[in-house]
């Protein structure tokens, strides 16, 4: 079986905000696939701090993995090795590459169990007042800035168009030279929601402004894990 394993949004999370089963399918196989090892370590020893770091197998899974890449991983499974799938953060699959082996799974077979988690981009969308029915996330906007600036037009002409709330992220270390074009280029009264350190109790900063409003009032979120929202 692959698990789908969620992580924390934020390492200040209290460990009471997740469902026990969490840790009992981290202690149920030593073998993982993850985004970055480091990150996993800490995420499997904050589930479950009995879990012996040395008996971890983790393959390597991000954006430049390709399924020939994991053919290692793949016959272990097809042997019936079970493994764990970790985000970087919140689920996994969503703003994660996890899906190449989500996919292979399938095509293989083997059982898919997700597991509950958090999601930065579903507790955004929640607390946004927005449009929860029909929405859409685009993921991470363009670097260049003609393109981002095309792209948020087109969020904005989607907002007006269709009434769907628009998600979307960016780098943490780039999220203030964004909410500056997000200023610049949306209408006065389009009203944007920024959500980040989502579940830091102590952290957490989730607003809905008018663009008008938020130029009166800028946050500062330099390397501070956030997502935004555009809608009515």
């Amino acid at each position: 079986m692959l698990f789908l394993i969620p992580a924390y949004l934020s390492e200040n999370s209290p460990i009471e905000y997740f469902a026990p089963s969490i840790k009992e399918y981290i202690l149920k196989t030593d073998y993982f696939f993850v985004e970055n090892q480091k990150t996993a370590r800490k995420v499997i020893k904050f589930f479950a701090p009995e879990k012996k770091q040395a008996d971890l197998k983790l393959f390597l899974l991000d954006k430049y993995s390709e399924t020939a890449d994991l053919k290692e991983a793949q016959k272990l499974m097809k042997s019936g090795q079970d493994f764990g799938l970790l985000s970087e953060a919140g689920l996994p699959c969503i703003a994660d590459p996890g899906n190449l082996m989500v996919k292979w799974c399938h095509e293989n077979n083997i059982k898919v169990v997700p597991i509950n988690g958090p999601s930065s981009i579903i507790l955004a969308l929640i607390s946004s007042g927005f449009n929860g029915q029909e929405f859409t996330f685009h993921g991470y906007l363009p670097i260049d800035k003609t393109e981002k600036k095309t792209k948020i037009h087109f969020l904005e002409n989607q907002v007006q168009k269709t009434g769907y709330s628009q998600i979307f992220m960016e780098t943490p270390y780039r999220n203030n030279p964004l909410f500056e074009d997000l200023c610049r280029f949306l209408s006065p009264n389009m009203k944007l929601c920024i959500a980040a350190n989502i579940n830091d109790p102590k952290e957490e900063f989730i607003k809905t402004l008018t663009i008008k409003e938020w130029q009166k009032n800028k946050p500062e979120l330099h390397k501070i894990p956030a997502v935004f929202v555009i809608g009515k």
